[in-house]
């Protein structure tokens, strides 16, 4: 299944298609200890995690010593293949569950992503002055909560073509979300649907959501 990976990005290094390669028996592995993604999506890795996270570098680029935080990461997504793809870049990835923090830093380690911390903690408790460039995230909750929770963490200083914000990976009524966002913030909103560039069926209604932070 790492064909996909290749297919949609033929511009990685051996190391890093390995990287990804890796990613299926890793998780498959954890997931017979500590069950962190289901049944049926640890049958299609691949697509529905890795290739899903990677939709966000298939639109932005961070650049080399850019800050990411990966907001309710879960078991790592789209925390670590987004590691693994800008791999000068820093990425933070928190949760609130440390069974799942567990298993990122296992996975981390056994790919060598120095690139990557791993925080079992709160958003409410992450400090005000760590400062991230972007804030990341999938499937943890509506924009208006995940703007309240990131916006005090994004820097203020913008160095990307894009300023800096968060980058959702969403699906479902993305306009009544963004409705209700407080303020102006829908003036600063893009909606990227994922199925113009992947053409598999899981990506039906499937969107990546830029909100300026």
């Amino acid at each position: 299944m790492d064909d996909l990976i290749r297919k949609y990005f033929p511009g990685q290094t051996p190391d890093q298609y390995a990287q990804f390669e890796q990613l299926t028996s890793l998780y498959t592995d954890w997931n017979s200890k500590i069950n962190v993604i289901s049944r049926l999506d640890i049958d299609n890795l691949q697509e529905r995690h890795v290739l899903h996270s990677l939709a966000i570098a298939h639109l932005f680029t961070f650049k080399p010593g850019a800050q990411v935080l990966d907001l309710g990461t879960g078991g790592g997504f789209p925390g670590i293949p987004l590691a693994i793809f800008f791999p000068e870049t820093q990425f933070t990835l928190v949760d609130g569950t440390g069974k799942k923090i567990r298993v990122v830093q296992a996975v981390a380690e056994a790919l060598g992503l120095e690139n990557v911390k791993a925080l079992h903690s709160r958003v409410e408790d992450l400090r005000m002055n760590m400062g991230f460039d972007f804030v990341v995230t999938r499937a943890v909750a509506p924009l208006d909560q995940l703007m309240q929770w990131g916006q005090r963490l994004i820097k203020r200083k913008h160095t990307h073509s894009y300023p800096n914000g968060l980058i959702a990976l969403k699906g479902g009524d993305i306009r009544s979300e963004i409705k209700a966002l407080p303020g102006k913030a829908d003036n600063y909103t893009e909606i990227f649907p994922i199925r113009e560039f992947y053409k598999e069926p899981f990506f039906d209604e499937k969107f990546v959501v830029y909100v300026q932070g």
